[in-house]
């Protein structure tokens, strides 16, 4: 099926000769011509294709309907965006089948890579550390779906995927925390009327950027009527002050250390002791170091004495794997750019963000930060191919139209809708929770994960305060991968274990 776009013309009219045209009487104003209305973007009918999946000795039959949902502007009626969907739901499902909406992150990611990666019946097929395989690249059944637990629809906000906004000047609207979460939220509300579910079990996904959205979008969702059962957060960003590295916030430089010690540790770039041990006790033990006396350090660095500071960078030292002398010399302050390039110097190698278990290589060993990230680009070539190839194929939806997987539909500056601080939606979901007790939060971590580092969800969750009746509906796991932990085959059937169990334990009466 081609997706049309139905773009609004305008006819201008150059009026008849003069001599054709009646004169107005001296009594009479001449009216004004109207502005012709553009055409209303009409939805087209989705494709519907039907498929099966065998796990283990269970037969999944299932149906796949892709298409748009139309936003209207609540005052006039008018069409403002376009967002793009795949609704997943099992064929003869039993009642009380739970419901599960996903996005990715960004902001500017499209939904492909939880699909495509983790949840759907499909997936991209790396080798099994997650590492990038050679072209052509291949899909596979995925014996970890969470079709088996859940229905599943996938969501592009707007700018990502083919989801677009009706006109240029309306992008705006929907570039920026509040009206992405809105618009979101406006979308699920009009895909439960539509597929008659609002009686079903509700859970998020996100991941990311996604994490930030769903945080907000919990609060968003229960003040218009629709209460969540549970959100599952993977690779999670709420309070944005915990990741952006700039003059006069120690907090990351903080948050980060202990993955910094994990990367170490995978690197064997620490001493044949801590080599011993394991990767949960090494992040135990830069959780404490991080907690105890370096953030301690930082409220006085500069008043410390040579004694204090050569012990500060001996224990910096032995959980990151840089010398003693570089520490000192960056005044304790090691953002990530300079980590990913120091680490693996010597090798002339640098390692990921996304993924600190890659490793790249850089024109030049002398830099002060790596030229790219090699996580990314293990990661790009092959969710791109094969979803372009997916969805006109075995999901029927053929278009000429781009794809945005990471940008590029992001037409203009985010709008982060903060005038002296940091985006933060971890309030919002506090609201929720108090709101719906009965909500039930995941947070899935990855130890090489450096884009959103472990320690700082776990340190936005203690700063939420929450009361103790509310902490205990919020659950932390963890795995020996990085920001797209599923990508690593023995995390992607733990990632799905872990989230089967939190969607049954979520909906248990």
């Amino acid at each position: 099926m081609l997706a049309t776009f139905l773009l609004p013309f305008f006819l201008f009219f150059q009026g008849a000769p003069p001599q054709m045209m009646p004169t107005p009487k001296p009594t009479e104003a001449a009216k004004p011509a109207e502005t012709p209305k553009p055409a209303e973007i009409k939805e087209e009918p989705p494709s519907v294709t039907k498929h099966s999946i065998k796990i283990g000795a269970k037969q999944i039959n299932y149906t796949v309907t892709t298409g748009f949902v139309n936003l209207k502007n609540a005052v006039s009626g008018d069409t403002e965006a376009r967002i793009f969907y795949m609704a997943y739901t099992m064929d003869n499902a039993p009642a009380g089948r739970p419901l599960m909406f996903s996005f990715n992150g960004g902001p500017g990611s499209a939904s492909v890579w939880l699909h495509l990666g983790a949840l759907g019946p499909r997936r991209i097929k790396m080798l099994d550390n997650g590492m990038l395989p050679p072209p052509p690249y291949e899909m596979e059944d995925n014996q970890s779906t969470w079709l088996a637990d859940t229905d599943l629809v996938f969501i592009d906000p707007v700018g990502t995927g083919y989801s677009r906004a009706a006109k240029p000047d309306l992008a705006s609207k929907f570039f920026g925390v509040n009206g992405d979460i809105e618009s979101v939220g406006q979308f699920i509300r009009v895909y439960l009327g539509r597929s008659e579910r609002w009686m079903s079990p509700l859970f998020l996904v996100g991941e990311s950027y996604g994490t930030t959205r769903a945080s907000g979008l919990s609060n968003w969702l229960f003040d218009h009527g629709i209460a969540l059962n549970g959100i599952v957060l993977i690779s999670t960003v709420m309070n944005f002050e915990t990741i952006r590295f700039a003059n006069n916030n120690d907090l990351p430089l903080v948050l980060m250390l202990p993955s910094y010690a994990t990367t170490a540790w995978y690197h064997k770039r620490l001493s044949p002791a801590m080599q011993a041990k394991s990767v949960e006790q090494i992040a135990q033990e830069a959780r404490q170091f991080a907690a105890n006396e370096y953030m301690p350090a930082m409220l006085r660095i500069s008043d410390l004495s040579a004694a204090e500071q050569n012990a500060l960078a001996e224990k910096f030292s032995s959980l990151t794997g840089l010398s003693k002398d570089y520490v000192i010399r960056a005044n304790f302050r090691v953002d990530l750019d300079r980590y990913m390039k120091e680490l693996l110097r010597s090798d002339r190698r640098t390692s990921g963000r996304l993924d600190s278990r890659f490793t790249g290589i850089d024109r030049d060993a002398a830099g002060e930060g790596p030229d790219g990230d090699p996580s990314m680009n293990a990661i790009r070539p092959p969710y791109t191919a094969a979803f372009n190839q997916y969805v006109r194929t075995e999901l029927g939806y053929k278009t000429d139209t781009e794809y945005y997987i990471l940008g590029g539909g992001i037409t203009s500056p985010w709008n982060w809708n903060v005038s002296n601080g940091y985006a933060d939606t971890s309030i919002p979901m506090k609201d929720a929770m108090a709101k719906n007790p009965y909500m039930k939060i995941m947070i899935a971590c990855g130890y090489y994960d450096m884009a959103t580092p472990f320690y700082a969800a776990e340190y936005t969750v203690s700063a939420m305060n929450l009361d103790p009746s509310l902490k205990k509906n919020i659950s932390f796991d963890y795995y020996e991968a990085g920001h797209m932990m599923y990508i690593e085959k023995n995390s992607l059937k733990k990632l799905h274990d872990d989230a089967a169990g939190f969607i049954a334990n979520a909906v248990r009466k």
